[in-house]
């Protein structure tokens, strides 16, 4: 018998089982150790198609860095703190320089998510600017795309010659991969470019995802495509794109060009964070890596994604997700009056919302799987949205009656490929 801990919120649930009938799905090759100060310092120096930071940023610049919100695990406590100071070196003053945190439709950063995000010593010392998506009066307009999205964006991206942006880079369930333009938009854009964008992923006309939909996706892929033509109207000067451990530390940058960099170390991330598979199983057992990654249901719903790619059609999932601030937001509870997902969707028609398409991709899997929902919301609710609550991991276990399947200990980490 064997025994893993599976991260649930800034805790562990312990399972014992058979190595006989359960495998693990995890990316083995993930390196242990993570970057120090001087390796990420060397990767400043050695972009990916783009001049050194030292060489982009000069004396006379104000320079506005783009950081993701609490629901993101970026490192940037240690990235961000190390690119001040360089940008410090080259002579910017401490008071042109500037953090904004792309919180999307999300609700605003804290203060102690700022010292969290920031370390101490930058949350008091660097000024910080919070993004509001409905805030008419902070967002100016860029114009519109080849493809017609009007686009509306915080108006600090022009308010500073130079823009830098962090984010991490990890799978995204219609966007492709998270990271880079994301940054930019959805990051700092209005709610209206938001859900323009992201009604790309839907085919109203068919039904379901469009073509070139889906997660690991970028060519051909309309919401990828549409997000970075809205970031080529401010054109980063540099992008910092992370990798992290299930510990959020930084074991991999890709530092450079906005487009290439982020490209480069979505191909890395692929390439090492997809598991092959032999074939789907009946039961899949999947943590969400803990917080912040089940921090709402609407991030947990990430790992759902990606543990479905593993179970078989009418099979059961278990989900742990403590989701301690919630569903995520106060109106995602309305999208489940709806009688299935087809009706959900023709309601998505009528009155597209980000967070119904979130709503209808969810009940898409409660509707195919059976889904246990191991978490702090209150039963009724779980109910409503067609989980299945369950108390522990145990008690789910004790209802499903079989023990063999798949255990992923980081759900939204890692991508199950069946071998063809």
């Amino acid at each position: 018998m064997s025994e893993i801990g599976l991260a649930y919120g800034i805790a562990s649930v312990n399972f014992v089982f058979d190595e006989n009938q359960f495998s693990i799905l995890s990316n083995q090759s993930e390196p242990r150790k993570a970057l120090s100060d001087a390796e990420i310092g060397a990767a400043f120096d050695l972009p990916i198609a783009s001049p050194p930071l030292d060489d982009i940023v000069l004396p006379d610049d104000s320079v506005l860095v783009v950081v993701s919100d609490a629901t993101r695990a970026t490192a940037s406590a240690q990235i961000v703190n190390l690119l001040v100071r360089r940008v410090l070196q080259s002579g910017v003053s401490p008071a042109k320089i500037a953090v904004i945190f792309a919180t999307r439709i999300h609700r605003a950063v804290t203060a102690q998510e700022k010292i969290d995000l920031l370390t101490p010593f930058m949350a008091q010392r660097v000024k910080t600017i919070d993004h509001n998506a409905y805030d008419s009066g902070r967002l100016i307009s860029l114009g519109t795309t080849a493809r017609g999205t009007v686009v509306k964006v915080n108006s600090a991206l022009k308010e500073f010659t130079r823009v830098v942006i962090v984010g991490g880079i990890g799978f995204h369930y219609f966007a492709g991969f998270t990271g880079g333009r994301k940054s930019i938009s959805p990051g700092l854009a209005s709610a209206e470019t938001i859900e323009a964008t992201h009604m790309l992923a839907l085919d109203f006309e068919a039904g379901g995802r469009k073509a070139g939909v889906g997660i690991g996706l970028l060519d051909g892929n309309p919401v990828h495509e549409e997000c970075e033509r809205i970031a080529e109207m401010i054109t980063p000067a540099f992008s910092i794109n992370v990798v992290v451990d299930q510990a959020g530390r930084a074991i991999s940058l890709f530092c450079g060009d906005w487009r290439v960099a982020h490209r480069a170390g979505c191909d890395d991330y692929l390439s090492n964070y997809s598991i092959d598979i032999p074939s789907k199983r009946d039961l899949v057992i999947a943590s969400c890596g803990g917080f912040p990654y089940d921090i709402n249901l609407i991030q947990a719903h990430k790992a759902l994604e990606m543990a479905a790619q593993a179970c078989n059609d009418g099979g059961t999932i278990i989900l742990l997700a403590e989701c301690r601030e919630g569903l995520g937001r106060p109106d995602f509870m309305k999208w489940f009056e709806a009688k299935n997902s087809r009706a959900m969707e023709a309601r998505l028609r009528e009155s597209y919302e980000v967070n119904g398409q979130t709503a209808w991709s969810l009940l898409t899997k409660t509707e195919r799987y059976e889904v246990f929902l191991v978490s702090k919301l209150p039963h009724e609710e779980v109910r409503r949205m067609r989980f299945v609550p369950a108390a522990t991991l145990s008690a789910a276990l004790a209802q499903i009656g079989r023990n063999d399947g798949y255990i992923m200990p980081r759900g939204a980490a890692v991508l199950p490929r069946v071998l063809s």
